[in-house]
């Protein structure tokens, strides 16, 4: 690069002359857009089977908890990809094939943590005595059970918006994702494919696109130690 296209592209340019420096600052909209969706839908969905699940149990419990394990069997990965590009041709190259996929396999995790919680805590006397005073199934599930089983999932939920990030960046990388010239960081990641030989020279194309991913995902892990700390009531008292 001149030193004139040095300050036009901070930190270089990919292939096509895809300005690194726009994908990488952009890229973290997409980053929280697709986290957020999906681990809020995902989180949504597991919360609601993992509650009814363990609350009623018998037959229903080991219809949805059979379901949870079929789809756990499944490699989620390949599973996701593969969803993601029967997606694409469909709903078009955006954010969505591979944010519904994500949502599809992703919210099995959190069924099994939020219903081992509620079979602990549906146990209690308040839950016992608010059964006795013929309250409804749906208040004392919502109003009383799962406001004091839900916080470790919680914890789980905040931790995974950066695993969601990774697996959004991995699937962009191998082609199914948003458009060519998108600001993704997997987009940005995959431009470098053609220069993987040349880092010594071309260093700046994967280097700046990970940091920041890298930066992103530990940034989250550290938002969900802090969660762990404050909502934990065993940590309280050590904090």
């Amino acid at each position: 690069m001149t030193g004139r296209d040095e300050w036009i592209h901070l930190f270089g340019t990919a292939q096509g002359q895809y300005d690194i420096y726009y994908g990488v600052i952009w890229g973290a909209r997409t980053a929280f857009r697709t986290g957020l969706i999906v681990v809020l839908s995902t989180l949504l969905m597991g919360v609601v089977v993992g509650s009814v699940s363990a609350y009623y149990g018998g037959w229903v419990d080991n219809i949805l908890m059979r379901i949870v394990d079929v789809l756990f069997v499944l490699p989620s990965l390949m599973a996701t990809l593969i969803l993601a590009a029967v997606l694409t041709p469909v709903i078009g190259r955006s954010l969505w094939p591979a944010m519904i996929a994500l949502i599809a396999f992703g919210w099995m995790g959190y069924a099994r943590i939020i219903r081992g919680d509620i079979l602990s805590v549906k146990e209690r006397d308040y839950v016992m005595a608010a059964r006795v005073l013929g309250v409804k199934d749906s208040r004392i599930l919502f109003r009383h059970i799962l406001p004091n089983a839900i916080f470790p999932t919680l914890v789980l939920a905040s931790l995974d918006i950066g695993t969601v990030t990774i697996s959004f960046a991995a699937l962009s990388f191998l082609g199914i994702g948003t458009e060519v010239g998108y600001a993704d960081w997997g987009q940005v990641l995959a431009f470098a494919r053609n220069w993987i030989t040349s880092l010594n020279t071309y260093w700046y194309i994967i280097v700046w696109p990970a940091v920041i991913l890298v930066l992103f995902v530990m940034s989250w892990n550290l938002v969900g130690d802090a969660l762990r700390d404050v909502l934990d009531p065993r940590l309280r008292g050590k904090i």
